[in-house]
């Protein structure tokens, strides 16, 4: 017997609908967790209740409750409400359906309210479609995205956009969002007291997640059994940790490893490290990270920092994950414990303003190659003292170009061996002193 369904078919209404969307919030005051953005009197709010909509994005971790609102908004609207997802959707599609909103524009006077999901997934050109729909008032796009619209929208578009940002759900929230579902399961349920916080901490902030943990567990209870955390932890899969390799989190997370072994806290930044190696990072990206910190925030305060940061690259290249972990946990305990110096950070850029500057000023003669009888003739290499036949190993001349004032980049901070580096610069420059009397 075939399975296709007739034209001519009556349907039916599914009730194999996830738990997450049977029990979806169907008005504002349903909501947990957006108080701050749903509060009275707020933007989105006035937005929603007069029915009076501008283009806006919403912006979140997954599960915080954007589409949510977009649902609430179709449910109150009295304008058109489309719905695509960016996942599914072809822009192709898309573009049908505004010019549809264009020609009821033109008819009718009236705008249609276009829900993108995962709107981030389009790309800037394909982002460019909606350009001109939205400055004619056809379309009132809403989008929501789990990715920072700075780099996931194009300008023109988020110009014409309000952002939303919705906050990452507390465990507190998620408490209530799965109190409110159970009261709404037809059997009884019978749980622990710390099942529910339990269900809360797995599920990190997102309450989709959490909603389907419920369901999973509700599919696999016996009649009358009573529910604990045990049972629990058994039908749970192990979470996904919260973590994109390749989009906001990840630099989010490389930021605040950077940043805690700036700040001289092994602790902190050891937990940042177990974020992204445990989440699956590429170790190599992690050890290339540290390398460039071992010069830029320990430099020559510690010359040994960077002896051990290509060492332990070494180690990631030759051994992999996730034997490696403990070399790269080695190197993050001893960059956050190393004394602190940008001095070669500063000293560089200052010096790449001025190489910018003045990279038509020549070589000076006495300091220029001279490996032919011509460049000889020519003067090159005239004059040139060569420091090792001097008392001291050094005799003062100038090294900068002849129309280039002398200048001073690098200045030693006063922590580890910088210490003793600061010392022979004034020791060389007392012997220039006395050469210049």
């Amino acid at each position: 017997m075939s399975n296709q369904l007739s034209l001519f078919d009556k349907k039916i209404k599914p009730t194999n609908i996830p738990f997450a969307e049977k029990i979806r919030p169907q008005n504002l005051d349903e909501m947990f967790g957006q108080e701050k953005l749903l509060k009275i009197d707020s933007q989105l709010r006035n937005m929603i209740e007069t029915d009076n909509f501008s283009s806006f994005i919403l912006w979140g971790p997954p599960g915080t409750g954007k589409t949510t609102i977009a649902r609430i908004i179709e449910r109150h609207t009295n304008k058109m409400f489309i719905s695509f997802s960016a996942v599914l959707s072809s822009i192709k599609d898309v573009k049908s359906v505004m010019k549809q909103a264009e020609y009821l524009l033109q008819t009718q006077n009236k705008s249609t309210i276009l829900f993108i999901d995962e709107i981030h997934r389009f790309n800037k050109s394909q982002q460019d479609a909606f350009l001109p729909y939205v400055e004619s008032g056809a379309i009132i796009l809403i989008g929501a995205t789990t990715e920072n619209p700075s780099f996931e929208i194009i300008s023109p578009l988020l110009s014409r956009c309000h952002v939303f940002v919705l906050e990452q759900l507390s465990n507190d929230d998620i408490e209530k969002i799965l109190a409110q579902a159970v009261s709404k399961i037809e059997k009884e349920i019978r749980f622990e007291e710390s099942c529910i916080p339990y269900l809360a901490e797995q599920s990190g902030g997102d309450a989709r997640k959490a909603l389907n943990y419920l369901e999973s567990i509700i599919k696999n209870i016996k009649p009358e059994q009573k529910i604990n955390v045990e049972f629990i932890s058994k039908i749970l899969t192990k979470k996904a940790m919260f973590y994109d390799k390749d989009r906001e989190e990840h630099y989010n997370v490389i930021s605040a490893l950077h940043k805690s072994l700036r700040g001289s806290d092994p602790q902190a930044a050891l937990y940042w490290l177990a974020r992204m190696l445990e989440a699956g990072e590429d170790p190599m990206y992690v050890a290339r990270r540290l390398v460039r910190f071992a010069s830029e925030d320990v430099g020559l305060a510690d010359p040994n920092a960077l002896v051990q940061a290509i060492a332990v690259k070494e180690t990631v290249h030759f051994l992999g994950m996730p034997e490696a972990n403990v070399a790269l946990a080695q190197l993050v305990v001893y960059l956050a414990t190393a004394p602190k110096s940008n001095a070669l950070y500063t000293s560089y850029k200052k010096a790449a303003e001025d190489a910018q500057k003045t990279s038509h000023l020549g070589v000076p003669f006495q300091i220029r190659n001279a490996p032919t009888k011509l460049m000889k003739n020519l003067d090159y290499g005239k004059d040139y003292k060569y420091d090792h036949q001097y008392e001291n190993a050094y005799s003062y001349q100038k090294y900068f170009p002849d129309k280039m004032k002398e200048k001073i980049y690098y200045k030693p901070s006063k922590f580890g061996f910088e210490k003793e580096i600061q010392k022979r610069l004034d020791w060389w420059e007392k012997l220039k002193e006395k050469e210049n009397k």
